[in-house]
């Protein structure tokens, strides 16, 4: 179950932006009903996943082919192919461990082709464009040593995903003979996470990837109910209203397996709503460890942040601390250490609003597959109609391509050297 009491927030704002809220929000059924119709279109089915059954058990069947064969997966992507990836297999219950190579970090890929289990992992290799040139120069390096390790056994515990058609990363694929899962080519990178590129990871993971898609249509559904009353319609409203005067946004989950949706969410929404000189700066934090680093600024600093803190509930869960702690911390005896970090996440929600902080509260009983696929649409969406309300192509990021262009032209005059 997910809590917020946008009355609470609202409360700590100033009156001109919560008649913007008010104007943004009534913009909310004229946004949602475009992206259905894009939806029904089949221009967006990224909408349709909640509902789609018909190909989990093709992403079962493949998770069962990789852990099979290995103890372990490895899944190479970057940005939306590995965010979302993380996110979900935060949920794993530990009998597969899946890790994730994000990164072209010539360190790392050393330390990584360096280790002596090599042959007793599975491979993924996630990129939609087939072109991404962290992920192919991953594979390029990768799947030699994996060869002449695993030999004719290489196809059995590694696969790619790509977009059909002629692209780097299916050729290599193809050459070393592995397995090939189409990527939908209408389906973005970061709104990914409820496709096979989260969900085939996911599961291997020991996460039930059904109820995940259950949840998320639990917050589809909720729009389509209500679009004004809806949480993801209330979230796009509020952080399109706040903007200027808060250009930062802070998410911040009490909880380590949500450490990756934080920084899942920080690409959805940069690349999502930065366009035309028109967005607000996503910063990601873990709760309690921030309350140790930025805490001190977001309170006595300038106050120029809008803060979505997620909190659990963390009472009389893990283990108990000792019955014979010393007196000054008498206190904590016998307590489940649970009792620590809700007291911790319960401080911050009070101290924000103290110093009168914009902030949104949102807070989940349980956090479980449904529950967590619930987050994720609900914040896809905001997203979605936040760009609407500012009016910015919510599916595009064609400013990161120029950098992307100097770096294949670097890439290609060192080539001919």
């Amino acid at each position: 179950m997910i809590e917020w009491n946008v009355g609470q927030t609202l409360d700590a704002l100033d009156a001109p932006i919560v008649a913007e809220y008010n104007r943004l929000l009534a913009q909310a059924e004229e946004g949602f009903s475009q992206l259905q119709a894009r939806a029904d279109a089949g221009e967006l089915p990224a909408l349709n996943l909640p509902y789609e059954m018909l190909d989990l058990d093709n992403i079962q069947q493949s998770a069962k082919r990789l852990r099979h064969h290995s103890e372990g997966l490895v899944v190479c992507g970057t940005g939306g192919s590995s965010l979302g990836g993380q996110t979900v297999c935060a949920l794993g219950d530990g009998s597969f461990p899946v890790e994730f190579i994000d990164n072209a970090a010539p360190v790392t890929l050393t330390r990584l082709l360096a280790r002596p289990d090599l042959h007793r992992l599975s491979w993924l290799f996630v990129s939609k464009s087939g072109g991404t040139v962290e992920t192919v120069s991953q594979a390029a390096a990768i799947l030699p040593v994996l060869k002449k390790r695993l030999g004719d056994k290489l196809p059995k515990q590694a696969m790619a995903i790509t977009m059909p058609g002629a692209r780097p990363l299916r050729e290599l694929a193809e050459q070393y003979a592995l397995p090939i899962l189409d990527h939908d080519p209408h389906v973005g990178g970061r709104y990914s996470v409820l496709s096979l590129v989260g969900l085939l990871p996911a599961c291997a993971a020991g996460v039930n990837i059904k109820q995940l898609r259950a949840g998320a249509g639990l917050a589809l559904d909720s729009c389509q109910d209500n679009i004004t009353a809806s949480f993801a319609a209330q979230g796009a409203a509020l952080s399109v209203a706040t903007m200027q005067a808060y250009p930062m946004q802070i998410c911040m989950p009490y909880s380590d397996r949500l450490r990756h949706f934080a920084a899942w969410y920080q690409q959805l929404w940069a690349e999502s709503i930065g366009k035309d000189g028109k967005g607000s700066t996503p910063i990601r934090a873990i709760g309690s460890v921030d309350q140790h680093s930025q805490l001190q600024l977001w309170l006595d600093g300038p106050a120029d942040k809008l803060f979505t803190l997620l909190t659990l509930d963390h009472r009389d869960t893990g283990p108990r601390m000792a019955a014979d702690l010393p007196e000054s911390i008498a206190h904590l005896r016998g307590q489940p250490v649970g009792n620590v970090m809700h007291a911790l996440q319960h401080g911050t929600v009070e101290t924000l609003r103290a110093h009168n902080r914009p902030l949104r509260h949102i807070a989940i009983k349980r956090l479980s597959e449904q529950t967590l696929g619930e987050l994720l649409m609900m914040f896809m969406l905001e997203t979605m109609l936040a760009a609407s309300m500012m009016g910015v192509d919510a599916f595009d990021q064609p400013a990161v391509e120029h950098g992307k262009q100097i770096a294949r032209h670097y890439l290609m005059e060192r080539g001919k050297a």
